[in-house]
């Protein structure tokens, strides 16, 4: 009786230890994006965050639109010839006994649909502005999405070292402009030419810069009491006092930090700095760790998942063709929302009902991948894909359920792709098929002719398209103009009934199929939709694939 009772008491035990283990890992997992207009520094903040967490040794530098050493997350050829980054990339790192996992997105905004959806796959997001420039419109665009979405967002205002705006006229322009409420949790001393540092209201020390951007962590000296006279002989007595009033007037009209309503999406916290110094990134990183939320539930289309739930479900964000040109390998990207995702076990791709088994899911740290046994709610895992994936499938243990909110959005570029190569027919079909898989852009084959049109977000995304072909594919195409304003996804309230037919009459010229069979419209300008909707009322156009 008491070995069976010993032995009960050691079941329970690695029970609860087991519980506990799979707790301690959610709370332990941030899981964030970093979004802006480029060349606010997106890409170079990204790297010294890698640089604090030990996770590399020396950043690459971003000169003149030329990678001097190729940036750690700009790993594709073109983003290292172009200096600008056009995917999203996801780096891991463990900084303070925190598993954190970045994904850094594309500031470009040709390249804003990979940005919006990989928004769906944060849990909070830190917004970088450029000191001189301010808030600039794709910036806009992306926190209106954040902000749609409730997402946490922390501010970072990079550059400091430069001549730019004054501080307070910053923060009245990410309020006025983003919408946001902001409250400062550190406050530069000085700016450009006459900038010495930061007073960090979070940790109440100061940090005094360098200009030394070797060095990995500034020296800071604690100082709780603002008032005391050692601070002139610090930073001198007119920098003394005007920080002093500065502080004073930081208390009197910004909201004290509340994490309630930081969580909420409802105040936003600010962090100046010089991420290209190595400056102000430490104070960011260590107030983010504490604050910033671990993974979050997400709503499916039957119910609300939290991710302390037992059974594994996740999802598609994000599919990447030949990380490694070598070996033509094809990753799906996937959040893990609950439970954890193991290696060699069947899980059901809900959208094909069959079993599929992963023998070698990846951990990412931007092209480098190590396989993992096990991965928990907030990681990202790429699986190896032989076509299976979309963008958007769900994973689960046989819940039948999906994860919404990633469309595609409508393209506002249209153009025909054609063979330039008739011996590489082949090659062309499958770089097509595959790019068009990853989500840089949407192929529309057209009903009366067959004709393949690609459309874009963004022009850029063509010459894109046209090098990873070549360089990845042996394929080489080119393109011709197609008179289309905007991809409408067409659902007809009754597809038997005379209207329907009439309008497939009369728009035939413009009408295709997307890559998944679903008929398109494709319209020539604002003037036709609207005189389409209103001849037609019983045929629904939607402007994302998503028609809900």
């Amino acid at each position: 009786m008491f070995i069976l009772f010993q032995a009960i008491n050691t079941i329970f035990a690695n029970l609860f230890k087991t519980d506990m283990n799979f707790t301690d890992e959610i709370k332990r997992r941030r899981t964030f994006g970093i979004i802006s207009h480029p060349d606010a520094g997106k890409t170079t903040l990204t790297e010294k965050l890698l640089l604090f967490g030990g996770a590399i040794q020396e950043a690459g530098a971003v000169k003149n639109n030329k990678i001097k050493k190729g940036a750690t997350s700009d790993f594709m050829e073109i983003e290292r010839q172009r200096g600008i980054s056009v995917a999203t990339s996801v780096l891991a790192f463990n900084y303070k006994d925190k598993k954190i996992n970045i994904l850094d997105t594309p500031g470009h905004k040709d390249f804003a649909e990979d940005t919006f959806r990989t928004l769906t796959a944060v849990d909070s997001v830190i917004v970088v502005i450029d000191v001189a420039k301010g808030v600039e419109e794709q910036t806009e665009k992306l926190v209106q999405v954040c902000r749609m979405r409730n997402i946490p967002m922390i501010v970072f205002i990079n550059k400091l070292d430069r001549e730019g705006k004054d501080a307070f006229d910053l923060m009245d322009e990410v309020e006025k402009k983003l919408q946001l409420k902001v409250t400062p949790m550190s406050f530069p001393i000085g700016m450009g030419y006459d900038f010495q540092g930061i007073y960090n209201l979070w940790e109440k020390n100061i940090n005094l810069f360098s200009g030394d951007s070797r060095k990995n962590i500034e020296d800071t000296i604690a100082f709780s009491d603002i008032n005391n006279p050692e601070l002139e002989k610090i930073i001198g007595p007119k920098a003394a006092d005007k920080l002093r009033e500065e502080l004073e007037l930081i208390s009197e009209v910004y909201p004290s930090f509340s994490q309630e309503e930081y969580l909420a999406g409802h105040l936003q916290p600010v962090f100046f700095g010089s991420a290209l110094n190595n400056f102000g990134v430490r104070e960011l990183l260590d107030c983010f760790i504490e604050i910033a939320p671990s993974p979050r539930g997400k709503h499916s289309d039957t119910r609300m998942v939290e991710p302390t739930e037992t059974k594994m479900s996740g999802f598609v964000f994000k599919i990447h063709a030949n990380m490694d040109p070598k070996h033509r390998d094809r990753l799906a990207f996937i959040k893990i929302v609950s439970g954890t995702f193991e290696r060699n076990k069947p899980y059901s791709h809900v959208r094909l009902n069959k079993s599929l088994k992963f023998s070698s899911p990846n951990a990412f740290f931007a092209e480098k991948k190590e396989i993992v046994d096990i991965s928990y709610p907030g990681d990202i895992v790429g699986l190896h894909d032989t076509g299976n994936f979309k963008i958007g499938d769900t994973l689960t243990e046989g819940e039948v359920m999906n994860f919404r909110g990633i469309p595609s959005f409508s393209p506002e570029h249209f153009r025909y792709i054609n063979n330039a190569d008739p011996m590489k027919s082949k090659q062309l079909e499958k770089g097509i098929d595959q790019l068009m898989d990853e989500g840089v852009a949407q192929l529309f084959t057209l009903e009366m002719n067959n004709r393949k049109v690609i459309g874009t977000v963004g022009a850029l995304q063509y010459e894109v398209i046209q090098y990873r072909l070549e360089h990845e594919y042996g394929a080489k195409c080119t393109y011709e103009n197609f008179p289309a304003h905007k991809a409408c996804w067409v659902r007809p309230e009754n597809p038997k009934n005379e209207e329907f037919a009439e309008f497939r009459r009369i728009k035939q010229k413009f009408l295709a199929h997307d890559k998944y069979g679903q008929l398109v419209f494709l319209a020539d300008s604002e003037f036709t939709i609207q005189m389409t909707q209103s001849k037609f009322p019983t045929v629904k156009l939607f402007f994302t694939s998503e028609m809900e």
